[in-house]
């Protein structure tokens, strides 16, 4: 019996007991010190105890364990003891760190202890906000033993990422024996956000070598550094990774290679990888619109936007804040009303909501509302540095540049720090209105933020200084940039020449860029220097640039067909304007800039009848292009040149009534100055008197002209009275000023 019964205690143990193969993983574990069950009991070698040597010498059979009668109940355990309060530590106990295991694979786990995890050290580098403090708590985790601790030496190589200081990122790093895979996935991060392609993709083929499985993270991390750096080629690689790694139907792999075709400008492979997917969630569909509307594809934006609906899927703010740039793109301001009104019933509208209200900010000032635009600037609660830099834009793009400087400058009394952007659009604010002081004090604030270097804020202080008349300052800025000199720098300072007479040096300056290896001509580039060539002077350059345009297939592009329309005219050829004008583009497809372009060539060579009838021409065509307040001005001052005096007044009425467009200080100086050439002095004076806003330097300066022509002393010395009201730059009315008296 005493045998039976520790028989039966022997086989119901080797029963419980684990394999051979178990034994050898916990064996494994217990060598790195971690135990899967939290505490493994001592293992047993059944062939040396000494209660089966004995049952074997006395030849003791034991029964199968479907013989035995089952075993008891084993007793209920007593209740746990509470456990005493351990003792309280010196003041100044600091507990000794273990040795990391120098076999450690770096798939494994380190636990980290909590009086390390919590120590003040630990929570001071969590705390830090600049490299300064970083390298102030260094020598404390030196001090307290904690170098080696795999969770201070990921938290440094994090931060000196954050603070975009790689080298010494990679110091910590490379310093590392053991590396867990934390610390690879953080560097390879850190590279990626701070757009080091080169030693991200490096360090992606190290981790493979060095046995690291890549996550999902580390696909994402690389693709984030391609669409950063544009460079579509090496996103492929990783596309075709992760198809031949089995991710090729990852949900979120996907939407990032998604998102990394479209900000690299393939917005068609971008669609493939969409159309592909068997399953998307809301971020896919918000990508790919988001990559169309930034692209320029606004119409198939908002397609995609009305496709998601109807497939189930309901828009969040994230899809209405992409689908509001195309809408602006596209100037339609009652479909952005539309994508308010949908935010408003969904509940999406929200003053805490910045990035809805800023789209919607941006989306108003874009399509001319710049007064809605305002109201909801004023309302907003809290502003980022982007709802500043939208309400700056949209002044400067609505044409008030003195109200952009207004709020830039308050913007700067507010405390809210500027953005490379947001200099760059008070420099195209002080550009327009040549304010060559308040200019270079943004070039001093610029040094002093340290974009001195910052190659598209170069690009605006030399535009800047060109429209001021100061090429040689524009020169010195266009030099310093040596070999950073992109297409925007050359067509910057070619289009400055050409503003300032400097037909050579604009020639000389196309030559170079012309001839540069590394850097080609596009249509900014033909648009810049196509004015200079506008002089009688000049028609053999003027037909050798449109020769050029075709042979780049430049031609084509609107903007440039209509530079070589004005071109022409402006050369006294108006027969080659009008022959580029009809064979370029069809009727409906012509844009309304290039039939101002041609109705103002036969305005300027005293052919008003044509202008006419081309402007007829245009009319005929309503439903696909309509006259804007430019068409109206220039037809005005094509009449004025040739005396009509009938279809002159016809336009001004059809400008206001037909088209409901207000005329502008220009518009009424074309009217008074037709007018007064016919003589009709006390009509044009009751125009001057009933105009609804106050009369400037065009409208008064015609006025006294003609007063001066037709000897009506009274009315000129009313127009002069008016016009020294004004604060006079212009030298030719200020002569014609003295020779009044």
């Amino acid at each position: 019996m005493f045998f039976g019964s520790h028989a039966y205690n022997l086989l119901v143990s080797s029963q419980n007991a684990p394999s051979r193969k178990e034994r050898g993983l916990k064996r494994s574990s217990i060598e790195l010190g971690q135990s899967p069950n939290g505490s493994l009991p001592p293992l047993i070698n059944f062939h040396s105890h000494p209660q089966l040597q004995l049952c074997n010498q006395m030849n003791v059979k034991l029964l199968p364990l479907s013989l035995l009668p089952p075993p008891p109940p084993p007793p209920p355990p007593p209740p746990p003891a509470a456990a005493p309060p351990p003792p309280p530590l010196p003041s100044k106990f600091t507990p000794p760190t273990p040795p990391l295991p120098t076999n450690l694979h770096p798939t494994q786990r380190i636990y980290t202890p909590y009086h390390i995890y919590k120590h003040k050290t630990a929570v001071l580098l969590e705390l830090c906000r600049s490299t300064e403090e970083v390298y102030q708590i260094i020598p404390h985790i030196y001090k307290q033993g904690f170098y080696s601790e795999p969770l201070f030496q990921t938290k440094l190589v994090s931060l000196f990422c954050k603070f975009s200081r790689l080298k010494d990122a990679a110091r910590v790093f490379e310093s590392i024996q053991d590396k867990m895979d934390a610390t690879y996935h953080t560097m390879l991060k850190g590279y990626a956000q701070n757009s080091a392609l080169d030693d991200a993709f490096s360090l992606f083929c190290r981790m493979k070598r060095d046995g690291v499985e890549p996550v999902a993270y580390s696909h994402t991390y690389l693709l984030k550094a391609c669409s950063d750096n544009s460079e579509s080629r090496r996103g492929m690689e990783i596309h075709g990774h992760l198809i031949v790694s089995g991710r090729g139907l990852d949900l979120f792999c996907m939407t990032g290679v998604m998102n990394m075709y479209a900000k690299c400008g393939r917005v068609d492979d971008a669609y493939k990888v969409f159309d592909r997917m068997p399953d998307k969630d809301l971020v896919t569909w918000n990508t790919i619109i988001a990559g169309y509307a930034q692209n320029g594809f606004a119409k198939v934006a908002l397609e995609l936007v009305i496709r998601m609906q109807e497939e189930g899927w309901r828009p969040d703010w994230i899809t209405i804040v992409s689908a509001l740039p195309a809408s602006a793109d596209m100037g339609c301001l009652v479909l952005g009303k539309s994508l308010q009104g949908y935010a408003i019933r969904a509940g999406l509208h929200s003053r805490t909501n910045l990035d809805l209200l800023t789209a919607l900010l941006d989306m108003y000032a874009k399509c001319g509302a710049v007064a809605t635009a305002r109201s909801i600037f004023d309302a907003m609660e809290r502003k980022t540095v982007l709802t500043w830099n939208s309400m700056i834009d949209g002044y400067v793009q609505s044409g008030d540049p003195e109200e952009a400087l207004k709020l830039f400058t308050r913007m700067l009394n507010e405390g809210v720090k500027p953005t490379n952007v947001t200099i760059m659009e008070a420099l195209h604010a002080c550009a327009d209105l040549g304010d060559l002081e308040t200019g270079v004090f943004i070039h001093r604030l610029s040094d002093r933020m340290g974009l001195e270097s910052d190659v598209s804020v170069i690009n605006s202080l030399i535009s800047m200084y060109n429209k001021c008349g100061c090429v040689n300052a524009a020169m010195k800025l266009f030099e310093k940039l040596q070999n950073k000199k992109n297409p925007a720098s050359w067509n910057a300072m070619i289009s400055g020449f050409s503003q300032n007479g400097r037909v050579k040096e604009a020639l000389t300056y196309f030559r170079n860029m012309f001839l540069s290896d590394d850097i080609g001509i596009d249509s900014f580039t033909l648009e810049s220097i196509i004015p200079a060539l506008a002089d009688p002077s000049s028609l053999r350059e003027a037909k050798w640039i449109h020769g050029l345009a075709v042979r780049t297939h430049l031609d084509k592009n609107v903007y440039v067909m209509t530079a070589l329309v004005d071109m022409y005219a402006k050369c006294g050829d108006v027969e080659a304007a009008r022959m580029l004008f009809d064979t370029t583009m069809g009727e409906t497809e012509r844009p309304v800039m290039t039939w101002n372009a041609m109705i103002d060539a036969y305005g300027s060579h005293g052919l008003g009848a044509d202008a006419v009838e081309l402007f007829d021409e245009m009319r005929e065509l309503e439903g696909c292009i309509e006259p804007d307040e430019s068409t109206f001005l220039c037809i005005l001052s094509a009449c004025s040149r040739s005396g009509l005096v009938e279809e002159g007044r016809g336009y001004m009425d059809m400008m206001k009534e037909e088209y409901c467009l207000e005329p502008t200080n220009d518009h009424y100086g074309a009217m008074v100055d037709l007018l007064g050439r016919a003589g009709l002095l006390d009509e044009a004076w009751d125009l001057i008197q009933n105009m609804p806003i106050e009369p400037g330097i065009s409208v008064l300066g015609p006025m006294l002209a003609a007063c001066k022509i037709h000897k009506n002393d009274e009315l000129g010395e009313k127009a002069a009275d008016r016009l020294l009201d004004l604060d006079l730059d212009d030298c030719a009315y200020l002569a014609l000023l003295a020779s009044m008296n």
